[in-house]
């Protein structure tokens, strides 16, 4: 598989723009409240270990046969960044495969902006060569799951470390 590189997405409302490391200053304000880490475990980062951690990121997978891809979500009436999106896609046995996640800082929840990011990001996916997009979303997660289902993905039945592997085929078969 040839390496993918984030792109720009535009939606109605948003941009989702590849991470760089310049983001890490506004981005920590946006993910600073404890809160969003109810189900994923840890706590909000500082700006400068933010930073560090968007450094790796934008360097890229260590493992050649997987890329990362990272967007923050930008508001564009607003123009302010609200969270962020991102895909790993990797080998599977039936074809690559993007891993997505997204989060939204809690001043900008409730609004459709986590749906519209992966709505976006899965439109996306779907025009590069991945057959096949999961996630996994915590069981008590509700917000999450509607934001998976809104983009086209259903649960599996499947568990990966505590957390329900949501699926979409984007080819049919």
């Amino acid at each position: 598989m040839n390496a993918i590189a984030a792109q720009t997405i535009t939606t109605r409302r948003l941009d989702l723009l590849p991470l760089l490391v310049e983001h890490a200053q506004e981005m920590a304000a946006v993910l600073s409240d404890p809160a969003l880490h109810t189900f994923t475990g840890g706590a909000p980062d500082t700006p400068q270990a933010l930073r560090s951690r968007y450094q790796r990121m934008t360097a890229g997978s260590p493992d050649p046969a997987v890329s990362w891809l990272n967007w923050v979500i930008r508001l564009r009436d607003d123009a302010c960044l609200a969270g962020t999106v991102q895909a790993t896609i990797g080998p599977s046995g039936h074809g690559p495969v993007a891993e997505i996640a997204w989060v939204v800082g809690t001043p900008w929840q409730g609004r459709g902006i986590a749906t519209e990011a992966a709505q976006g990001l899965v439109d996306w996916l779907g025009r590069q060569p991945i057959p096949t997009v999961i996630a996994h979303i915590h069981p008590d997660h509700r917000a999450s799951a509607a934001v998976a289902a809104a983009a086209g993905l259903a649960p599996t039945g499947e568990w990966h470390e505590g957390e329900v592997r949501w699926r979409r085929s984007l080819r049919q078969s």
